[in-house]
């Protein structure tokens, strides 16, 4: 038996919450319990009960009613207020920030709402792209062709725009500052180079000085190109308009590949050291099964972090695993400074600047269960006797 939501009182916690409850929502999970095979009064006790419960909190999993679909209402007990804890907040759902939420609790709800898949179905129904934000410069004409994918495109207010004639490429500038951590993380999240916007690429990090290229997929996967290769290999020198490339080193373990380039400027004669860090051990299909290495990846991209100057991070879209990288340094910043991370703001805090930031349900909750799986293991280390602590490297 389906039921569906029939009445929500505007002025109560429940008409409060975002996102909205409305009439027609059909119920599917109440606090992880699955109720289709439950009648209705159970259901109503299943409600009430979450009253009496230690947290007080009322989680509800949710399929917003669609064109042709019948389902039997559910009233809502009118007795009932969804709460937080005893003070009466209004329950906040996964991916909303409460304001004053330890660390901890942040951690709890993150982990509950993976455990009922709530937090799951907020991300699907978070919105793709910003509404009211105009993409209209990668969709002239002349542009067309430096678009690797028609749907994933720059908004012209967040686009880098290059000091030419033709001043577009499919990238766009990302600032976050994680609230407390006294940090601003910079980054430039592109797409991953066309053969005809490699020397576009190079123009983009020369002119916003960027010393770190990231890149987060292989030239092919499944027999599909995902990027062009827009290097040479060792010892060699390659020209992209008026810049050079030389590649000095490149050293390779399980996980991610290191060079080492001079970028130079032929026409003003100048030059700067460029690491670019690939990582080769994300899956062709899905996600990894285990976020070990790519945490240690992210670790060894944060130590080379030098000045505010952003990072260039790029997959094929520049979204998808790219937006996993920035979400997840967002995370560990705000970690590091003891708040509260809550997922689904960081990627709507993106999604403002780059449309599709995270583009799938296998990598939003490959991030969310690496988040808390860092917070555990900051758990024990800080719970661990000095002795403990101190291991051979």
């Amino acid at each position: 038996m389906s039921l569906a939501i029939s009445q929500v009182n505007p002025d109560s916690p429940a008409g409060r919450v975002e996102p909205r409850l409305l009439e027609g929502d059909q119920v599917v999970l109440i606090n992880g319990r699955d109720i289709s095979e439950h009648t209705h009064d159970q259901v109503v006790m299943f409600i009430r009960a979450s009253r009496e419960s230690h947290s007080r909190e009322l989680a509800l999993l949710i399929r917003r009613k669609g064109p042709g679909r019948v389902a039997p209402l559910l009233q809502f007990p009118s007795a009932l207020s969804l709460t937080g804890q005893s003070h009466g907040e209004p329950l906040l759902l996964p991916g909303q920030s409460e304001q004053g939420q330890t660390l901890e609790e942040s951690m709890k709800q993150l982990e509950r709402g993976i455990q009922t898949g709530t937090l799951t179905f907020h991300f699907e129904n978070l919105y793709m792209r910003k509404p009211g934000l105009s993409v209209a410069c990668a969709r002239l004409p002349e542009n067309t062709d430096k678009n690797r994918y028609k749907d994933v495109l720059p908004y012209d207010v967040s686009r880098v725009v290059l000091q030419d004639q033709e001043d577009y490429i499919n990238a766009s500038h990302i600032t976050v500052v994680p609230p407390g951590s006294g940090v601003c993380l910079r980054y430039i999240a592109a797409q991953g180079p066309l053969p005809q916007t490699c020397t576009h690429f190079w123009q983009s990090v020369w002119e916003q000085h960027t010393h770190t290229i990231i890149m987060l997929t292989t030239l092919t996967e499944r027999g599909r190109t995902k990027c062009h290769q827009y290097w040479p290999h060792p010892p060699e020198v390659r020209d992209y308009g008026y810049l050079r490339v030389s590649c000095h080193s490149e050293e390779c373990n399980l996980a991610y590949v290191t060079r080492q380039f001079t970028l130079t400027h032929t026409q003003l004669g100048e030059e700067r050291s460029v690491t670019h860090l690939q990582y080769v051990a994300w899956p062709d299909h899905g996600v990894p099964d285990d976020p070990s290495d790519f945490l240690l990846f992210i670790t060894s991209v944060r130590e080379r972090k030098t000045g505010d100057t952003p990072l260039m991070v790029h997959c094929s879209a520049g979204i998808g695993r790219t937006g996993v990288l920035i979400t997840m340094e967002t995370a560990l910043s705000l970690l590091e400074s003891g708040r509260p991370v809550f997922p689904l703001d960081i990627i709507r805090m993106l999604r403002d600047q780059r449309a599709m930031m995270i583009q799938t349900t296998c990598q939003f909750r490959f991030m969310c269960e690496a988040i808390l799986r860092v917070y555990r293991e900051r758990g024990e280390h800080s719970a661990a006797p000095p002795s403990a602590l101190l291991t051979d490297h």
